[in-house]
């Protein structure tokens, strides 16, 4: 693609048109030499999609949850897109699970759009590229567009710096309250999710979350995280969850909490790219070769890594 190119695509993208949404992306992942062109593109038609994180540990129903959600949002009228960040094939690097086996009820939905991609060995469940990703989905016009993570444990929790609600989805027999405590996902969630509620203990995790969550420390106008059931593989419950996000887009929006979020999202963008091009011209200028110099000087106590940190960025 050249740059006489970008423009023409972008305006597809914004019509409809899935192919021109998907090209976008892959330059996104590719992280093209176009990028930037393509973000000063779509920036004046971003910023009115409802991004939904989907987080929890393996086994959950990530998956089989977001399938449901989509079917019930459609059913609501809106144009969903889907960004599903799945392990890195060691080979490839590529998305390791592909095409989202669960979720192919809406293959075929014009109105929805699902895509994969690569953390690329990220620890926090996220590719560095996904709020470049969401940026194009959102000024395709998509009204909501739901990230759904890997799923790695402890680190799950970065999914909340790039969503305006997130959901945490727990399951009976994945386990207890405590666990969800070191897991840090109490301080994350906006909406918290008791999944495959029709097995045994479902109630149980219920009640121990609303505990835990009691017990936390909130302004009186704060949000009150609510904790629900569903059966996502049945479709109960999932009427509630999406009336919840709807809910809690509302008081972000009255709050100013939509706002101060995104402006944070935005901060921690510029300072990734900024950061990936400063040690991109590290490496195209020789810098490597220095780099090791001062570690080398650290090491043998000649000097100590700050100094060494500054004389590089001189």
């Amino acid at each position: 693609m050249t740059a006489a190119a970008v423009p023409g695509i972008v305006d597809k993208a914004r019509g409809g048109d899935p192919r021109s949404v998907g090209r976008l992306v892959s330059l996104v992942e590719d992280e093209s030499p176009l990028l930037p062109e393509v973000m000063r593109a779509l920036a004046p038609h971003a910023g009115r999609a409802h991004v939904v994180g989907i987080t929890g540990s393996p086994g959950v129903g990530k998956s089989t949850s977001t399938n449901a959600l989509i079917g019930e949002l459609r059913r609501r009228g809106h144009r969903v897109a889907v960004l599903a960040v799945d392990p890195s094939s060691p080979f490839s690097g590529g998305a390791l699970l592909g095409d989202r086996i669960r979720m192919g009820d809406h293959v075929l939905d014009p109105g929805v759009f699902i895509r994969s991609m690569a953390a690329r060995g990220h620890l926090g469940g996220l590719a560095w590229t996904t709020p470049q990703a969401l940026r194009v989905l959102d000024a395709a016009g998509f009204d909501v567009v739901l990230v759904e993570t890997v799923g790695v444990g402890q680190s799950e929790v970065e999914i909340a710096g790039q969503a305006d609600t997130t959901i945490v989805l727990l399951a009976p027999g994945m386990g207890d309250g405590i666990q969800a405590a070191k897991a840090g996902i109490l301080e994350i969630g906006d909406l918290y999710v008791v999944n495959k509620s029709d097995r045994d203990g479902a109630d149980k995790v219920r009640r121990d979350l609303r505990s835990m969550l009691g017990l936390a420390e909130r302004r009186d106008e704060a949000w009150r995280p609510p904790v629900l059931k569903t059966t996502a593989s049945s479709g109960q419950g999932v009427e509630d969850v999406v009336d919840a996000i709807e809910e809690h887009r509302s008081w972000l929006e009255t709050s100013g909490e939509l706002r101060r979020r995104r402006v944070r999202r935005a901060r921690d963008e510029i300072e990734t790219i900024a950061l990936t091009a400063l040690r991109r011209r590290w490496g195209s200028v020789g810098s490597g070769d220095r780099l090791d110099e001062l570690a080398e000087a650290v090491v043998s106590g000649a000097t100590d890594a700050h100094t060494a940190a500054d004389e590089l960025l001189a």
